[in-house]
C-alpha cells in the first residue's frame, strides 16, 4: 500500500489513505457541485475544507470530465476573476439522482464497515475509535441529503420560472 499505515499521507494532506478518498472523490465532488455552479479550484478548495484533503488537478479533472460524460454535470465557460475564463461546472437533474442514490449507499456502507470493524458482541465501535473518514464523508454529504429529491426539484424548477 502506499499510503502510511496511520493514515497519513492521503492525497492534499487528508490524514487517511488515498485509497479511501479516490473511491469516495466522486460522490464528493458531486455534493460540492451541488451547491451551485463552480470550478475545479474552488472544488478543491472545498473539499479540503470539508476535511477530505485538496484533491490534485491529476485527480480532480479526469473526474470532472468523467461526471461530464456520465451526463451528471454540465459545463460552461465564464470569466475569471483575472486573466483567463474559467470552466464552470454544474449538476444535471441526472448528477442530482446519482448524488442522492450514492450519499443513501454511503451511510450504508459507512454503517456496515463499522459495525464490521467493532469488536464482536458490539453493535458500534467502542468510544474513542478513530471514525475521522466516515464523519468527514457523512457530514460533507448531510446538507444534501436533508432535502429530499423532489423539493430540490420543485425548487429549481420555481427558481426557473
Amino acid at each position: 500500500m502506499a499510503d502510511d499505515v496511520d493514515g497519513v499521507g492521503g492525497e492534499g494532506g487528508a490524514p487517511w489513505p488515498g485509497e479511501w478518498l479516490r473511491g469516495l472523490m466522486e460522490v464528493c465532488v458531486l455534493r460540492v457541485i451541488a451547491d451551485g455552479p463552480t470550478y475545479g479550484y474552488a472544488i478543491a478548495t472545498a473539499l479540503e475544507r470539508a476535511g477530505l484533503g485538496a484533491p490534485k488537478g491529476g485527480t480532480l479533472y479526469p473526474l470532472l470530465g468523467r461526471c461530464e460524460q456520465a451526463g451528471w454535470v454540465g459545463t460552461r465557460w465564464g470569466p475569471g476573476d483575472s486573466g483567463p475564463g474559467r470552466k464552470f461546472y454544474e449538476l444535471t437533474p441526472a448528477g442530482r439522482d446519482h448524488l442522492e442514490t450514492m450519499a443513501a449507499v454511503w451511510e450504508g456502507f459507512a454503517a456496515a464497515v463499522s459495525t464490521h470493524l467493532a469488536p464482536a458482541g458490539q453493535q458500534s465501535m467502542p468510544a474513542g475509535t478513530d471514525t475521522r473518514v466516515a464523519a468527514a464523508v457523512s457530514a460533507h454529504l448531510a446538507p444534501y441529503r436533508a432535502v429530499p429529491a423532489r423539493q430540490r426539484t420543485a425548487a429549481a424548477s420555481q427558481e426557473g420560472a
